[in-house]
C-alpha cells in the first residue's frame, strides 16, 4: 500500500510546480507586452526623427536622392534631385504647378538657368558649357529666340538679333584679336561693316624709306 503521507507531498509540489509555471507565463506574457511597446516607440521615434529630425537638434548632413517642397496646402511647388542622367536639377513650380524656374547642373560640368513663363516657354536661358562658353538666351511670348549674347572660350564675343519669325536681323562681334563686326540684314539684303585693321606706325614707314634712300 501507498504512504498516504507521500502521496500528499507528491501533490503538494505538484501544486506548487504549476503555480510557478503560472507565474513564468503570466511574467512572459508582460515581458511580450513591454518589449512589443518599446519596439513600437522605437519605429515611431525613427519614423519621425527621419522625416522632421529629432527636436531640439540639427541634423549635420541630410542625404536624399530627391527632395520635394510642398505648400502649407500639400502642393507641390519645387522639385530638388538627381535623375537618371547624373544631373542635379532643380525645379520650381508657381500655384499652379506650372514650372516657372529651373536650374541644371550637368554630369559633365555644363550648368544651365531657365526662366518659364506661364506659356510653358523659356524667356531667359543662362548657360556655360564644359568647355567654358557663356551663352544668354532671350526669348519672346511665343517662345521664338529673339536675342543672343555669347561669350566663347577664345575671347570672341557676339551679339545677335532676330525677328519675330526667329531669322537674324542683326549682329553685333568681336573676334579673338579684339576687331570688331556689325552685320545688318533688311529684306534680303546684307550688309556688314568691318573695324578696319591698325595701319602700320608712320615711324616705322619713315624708317624704312630712310633706308631706301640711303
Amino acid at each position: 500500500m501507498s504512504d498516504p503521507a507521500a502521496a500528499t507531498g507528491l501533490a503538494s509540489r505538484i501544486d506548487a510546480v504549476e503555480a510557478d509555471n503560472r507565474r513564468l507565463r503570466r511574467l512572459s506574457i508582460a515581458l511580450i507586452g513591454i518589449v512589443a511597446i518599446l519596439t513600437g516607440l522605437a519605429v515611431a521615434l525613427m519614423v519621425v526623427s527621419a522625416r522632421y529630425g529629432l527636436p531640439g537638434t540639427t541634423a549635420d548632413i541630410v542625404a536624399a536622392r530627391q527632395v520635394m517642397i510642398r505648400d502649407r496646402d500639400g502642393v507641390p511647388r519645387g522639385v530638388w534631385g538627381v535623375d537618371d542622367s547624373g544631373a542635379v536639377r532643380l525645379l520650381l513650380q508657381d500655384g499652379s504647378q506650372r514650372p516657372r524656374l529651373r536650374l541644371s547642373l550637368l554630369e559633365d560640368g555644363g550648368a544651365g538657368i531657365s526662366l518659364v513663363d506661364s506659356a510653358g516657354h523659356n524667356r531667359a536661358v543662362i548657360a556655360l558649357l564644359p568647355d567654358q562658353a557663356v551663352s544668354v538666351v532671350l526669348a519672346d511670348g511665343n517662345g521664338k529666340t529673339r536675342s543672343v549674347f555669347g561669350l566663347a572660350p577664345d575671347g570672341s564675343s557676339t551679339l545677335i538679333f532676330a525677328d519675330r519669325a526667329g531669322t537674324t536681323r542683326a549682329s553685333l562681334g568681336v573676334d579673338p584679336r579684339g576687331l570688331g563686326a556689325f552685320t545688318l540684314s533688311d529684306r534680303g539684303r546684307s550688309m556688314v561693316e568691318e573695324e578696319p585693321e591698325e595701319p602700320e606706325p608712320a615711324d616705322s614707314a619713315a624708317g624704312d624709306t630712310g633706308g631706301a634712300r640711303r
